[in-house]
C-alpha cells in the first residue's frame, strides 16, 4: 500500500449496504457454479497459524483491540499484506 492510497477515503454508503438483504443484491452477473467449475476446483486449505508471544507498543495493540474482537486476526493480516507487499518489492 503506498501513502496515496492510504489517504483516499471510501465512497461506499455503507449505511445503505447494512440496510441491504440478500434479495436487495444483484448477482445477474455471476455465472452459476455448474459440475464444469466443481470438476477443475482445487480445496485450498488454511496455513496453519502457530501460537507466539509478540512484543508491541501499547498503542498499537490498543488501537487494534479497539476495532473488535478479532483484533489478533487483523493484526496478523496487517503483517501478511507487509510481508507480501515486502516480498514483492524485493523480487522486482
Amino acid at each position: 500500500m503506498n501513502k496515496s492510497n492510504s489517504q483516499n477515503t471510501s465512497e461506499t454508503n455503507w449505511e445503505r449496504i447494512e440496510k441491504m438483504t440478500d434479495n436487495d443484491i444483484d448477482t445477474s452477473d455471476i455465472p452459476p457454479l455448474d459440475d464444469d467449475f466443481f470438476a477443475n476446483a482445487t480445496l485450498r486449505m488454511p496455513k496453519k497459524k502457530i501460537s507466539v508471544t509478540l512484543e508491541i507498543d501499547q498503542d498499537i495493540w490498543e488501537w487494534f483491540a479497539a476495532h473488535g474482537e478479532q483484533y489478533q486476526t487483523k493484526i496478523n493480516t496487517a503483517l501478511k499484506m507487509y510481508a507480501n507487499e515486502t516480498r514483492k518489492q524485493q523480487n522486482s
